[in-house]
């Protein structure tokens, strides 16, 4: 305890800006289940694919180095729209591949979820024996390796007594909460939102005021596979390297954030992620880092059992997107 009292701010914005990171990660969690009452397992996958697409950019840049300042924020401006186009490209390719086949044939949710969960066993395979060789030129058994870029030069840009701010979780927790905020406004006040939003709530109804759910699904999958490029692209940016396998452990946290800030609720994700962030750092601080995973772990099973709605509370049967 006197660990966490002696380090509270560096374990404080170390938890916020992991949190940060889970929260954009949930997003696309709590806007599939919201539409699809599915939880899309292979997401964690999606971010994945974020993440390597945002590595081969700095390859094509040449791997700039110690790279600061309005440089900085504008190469993570590069690297967040290269990750959310190519995890929003294959989240609709794997909406289209794996789960339409079966919502057009009326199979049930667990026949989603059982392939939810092997096409993201294929898409890890997939990456580690052949994409990641092939792109980053290194022998097939080794494409399970770490594949890194350094890149960011890294500074206090913030420092007041004891608190001190580097830039990197700066612009993570930043980045993070613009990311929401227009994600927010978007599903607010767009037409497309509305959409999501009406077939959220009644399905059935939806359709007969006119909503494509084809559509509407396919945007869905599209939006929360770009916010997981976007986080993929902070993950990059904060812990500079990633692997084929980056996206379990970090899916079922963002998982987890969704049940904890109240699944269906974009707000919801926001608020999971960041106090799951803190309950993560808070939790090494007081245990010893090895307890990490399992105070992330001890919260779900916390919060599945005494408060299933989340946060804010809002029940799963009337979950929004």
């Amino acid at each position: 305890m006197s660990n966490l009292f002696n380090q509270f701010w560096p374990y404080t914005v170390d938890g916020l800006s992991l949190g940060a990171i889970y929260a954009l990660m949930a997003l696309g969690y709590t806007m599939v289940y919201g539409v699809l009452r599915l939880i899309n397992f292979a997401h964690s996958e999606i971010f994945m694919i974020g993440t390597f697409a945002a590595l081969g950019m700095l390859h094509l840049f040449g791997m700039p180095s110690n790279v600061s300042g309005f440089a900085l924020i504008g190469l993570l401006i590069v690297l967040a729209l290269t990750g959310a186009v190519a995890s929003g490209g294959s989240a609709v390719i794997l909406e289209y591949v794996a789960y339409r086949p079966l919502r057009r044939k009326g199979a049930s949710r667990l026949a989603a979820l059982i392939s939810a969960i092997g096409a993201s066993l294929f898409l890890q395979q997939l990456f580690a024996r052949l994409v990641i060789p092939a792109a980053f030129g290194l022998p097939k058994e080794k494409g399970a390796l770490p594949v890194q870029g350094h890149f960011v030069q890294k500074s206090n840009v913030i420092h007041i007594g004891s608190f001190e701010l580097s830039n990197d979780r700066l612009i993570v927790i930043v980045g993070a909460v613009l990311m929401m905020i227009l994600l927010d406004v978007f599903v607010e006040r767009t037409k497309l939102g509305r959409g999501i939003r009406a077939t959220a709530q009644d399905p059935e109804t939806a359709v007969l005021m006119g909503v494509n759910i084809d559509r509407i699904v396919t945007a869905t999958f599209a939006i929360g596979g770009a916010m997981a490029g976007v986080a993929a692209a902070l993950y990059l940016l904060r812990f500079e390297e990633t692997r084929y396998d980056v996206g379990f452990l970090l899916g079922i946290k963002a998982f987890t954030a969704a049940v904890l800030g109240g699944i269906g609720n974009l707000r919801g994700a926001l608020v999971g992620g960041l106090v799951l962030g803190l309950f993560e750092m808070y939790g090494s601080a007081i245990f010893g880092s090895e307890w990490q995973n399992v105070v992330a772990f001890s919260v779900l099973v916390l919060v599945l059992m005494f408060r299933p709605t989340g946060i804010l509370g809002e029940s799963l049967q009337q979950a929004r997107a």
